[in-house]
């Protein structure tokens, strides 16, 4: 487990954004099952998850199209809600940070760690932004 006090600024860098967060496996299972698209981030304490993964699903959530629902869980603090969207995106191994979407309860675009590291915030997000006009 990560200290807290590193945790929480990352965390309120999508909250404060208006992604809610999930804690429990419930919470996800509840999330996805929402009406319409729901977008997961699996927030990480990594730098690249600072300079890539929050950026870019900050940025995608500013265009047009977007999902109905956008939720976030901490790897290595969000430990039940972790585990609950690995199971949920298999076939993609666990990977933080790592973002979904899903639709109809059903995984329909991934991004995974080795598509976030090396990769600008814009081009992650101009990624999502294409999913987001296929599915939502």
């Amino acid at each position: 487990m990560y200290p807290l006090e590193h945790v929480i600024p990352r965390k309120q860098d999508l909250t404060e954004f208006g992604f809610n967060e999930v804690l429990s496996a419930e919470d996800v299972d509840n999330a996805i099952k929402a009406e319409g698209t729901t977008f997961i981030v699996i927030n990480s304490i990594c730098g690249c998850a600072a300079a890539n993964a929050r950026p870019a699903a900050k940025l995608a959530i500013q265009g047009e199209k977007k999902p109905a629902n956008c939720v976030t869980a901490f790897a290595g603090v969000d430990t039940e809600a972790v585990n609950r969207i690995r199971e949920l995106a298999v076939p993609f191994p666990p990977s933080s940070p790592s973002m979904g979407l899903w639709k109809d309860g059903e995984l329909v675009h991934f991004i995974e760690r080795h598509h976030i590291e090396g990769n600008s915030a814009e081009a992650i997000a101009e990624n999502l932004k294409a999913a987001f006009e296929a599915y939502c």
